[in-house]
């Protein structure tokens, strides 16, 4: 094949792509290492995140996205053009179609920051859709019939919550509170309560291991290392599921306020469909213990954890390719 198709989960904490015919053939963190003094690149993806926070001065481990949208267009650039040449970009005779998924409310400035991003990493053509949109096709979810389905897609860096139907967003919501402002969550409760300086890394394990966002359904232990805040020494101390309850509280309780929010603004006949269908949660954050438990006892409605949810957005952008001519291209 001369030029390819391809799908782009340009996430905050993960980038994943989807080359037609070919399936999900990348998923990397969205980690950049460069040289401080001559901004060389030294390593992206997974060899990156492994120097995420262990790296010496002149080194520096960059996430080139935050809360979704990029923060540092450059590097952003290098990522993206790395990625396509990994998964055999170099390979084809001319340049592919992207379709890259973004937050629903990004800022006609940010669409264009992301568009010329892909443009200048080698796209020949460049496609904006909105992530809940691919998150519910992903999910299996028929968006085509004029019938309500609800989805809440909590990534990295945005949670995005959309009510769909007849293949558009009827009401929407995406607000900067995801996966990385539970870690920060964690950080901050654990600096407060013992005085213990831990990394993102440390504060990602407690919130995978014995995380926990629902009463009681989880009493776990774990061992914590860190560097202690009156000693300056490193320090062991033992942290619990209900503890890390208190401490995602908040980030946890302004999602359930964005979906109630959007339930509110919905149509009741669409209303009516979601009590029967149930609302969808996709993306890593969908995999926070109790979440499901949590958003069902507010909402009052059935939730549903997709099959696999870190993967709804790139494979909807996968089905989305198989109808690129029919995407409209969302202008700047």
């Amino acid at each position: 094949m001369f030029s390819k198709d391809i799908g782009i989960d340009l996430g905050t904490a993960n980038v994943l792509i989807h080359v037609k015919g070919r399936g999900v053939v990348l998923n990397e963190p969205s980690v950049v290492a460069i040289e401080n003094d001559t901004k060389r690149v030294l390593a992206v993806g997974e060899e990156a995140f492994r120097m995420v926070g262990r790296t010496p001065g002149n080194i520096v481990a960059i996430r080139p996205l935050r809360d979704g949208v990029i923060a540092d267009f450059e590097i952003t650039e290098m990522m993206l053009r790395h990625f396509i040449n990994k998964v055999g970009g170099k390979m084809w005779y001319s340049r592919p179609r992207i379709l890259i998924c973004a937050p629903t409310n990004i800022t006609s400035v940010e669409q264009k920051a992301i568009r010329e991003a892909a443009e200048r990493s080698g796209a020949r053509e460049v496609f904006l859709e909105e992530e809940p949109k691919a998150a519910a096709i992903g999910a299996g979810m028929d968006i085509f019939q004029p019938s309500g389905n609800m989805v809440v897609d909590i990534g990295g860096g945005t949670t995005d919550v959309a009510v769909l139907s007849m293949g558009d967003i009827v009401t929407s919501s995406s607000i900067k509170v995801a996966g990385d402002k539970f870690d920060s969550a964690i950080m901050k409760y654990i600096k407060t309560k013992y005085k213990l300086l831990i990394g993102e890394r440390t504060s990602e394990d407690i919130k995978v291991k014995i995380g926990s966002v629902y009463s009681d359904t989880r009493v776990e232990e774990m061992d914590i290392r860190g560097r202690d805040m009156v000693s300056g020494l490193p320090q062991t101390i033992t942290v619990n599921s209900r503890e890390v309850k208190d401490a995602l509280w908040e980030p946890v309780s302004a999602i359930v306020a964005s979906a109630k929010t959007v339930l509110e603004r919905t149509p009741p006949e669409l209303s009516a469909d979601i009590i029967d269908r149930g609302v969808i949660l996709t993306g890593g954050g969908a995999m926070l213990h109790g979440l499901d438990q949590l958003l069902a006892d507010e909402l009052k409605v059935p939730i549903i954890i997709a099959e696999d949810p870190m993967h709804c957005v790139v494979k909807g952008t996968g089905a989305m390719l198989d109808n690129l001519d029919k995407v409209s291209k969302r202008k700047v």
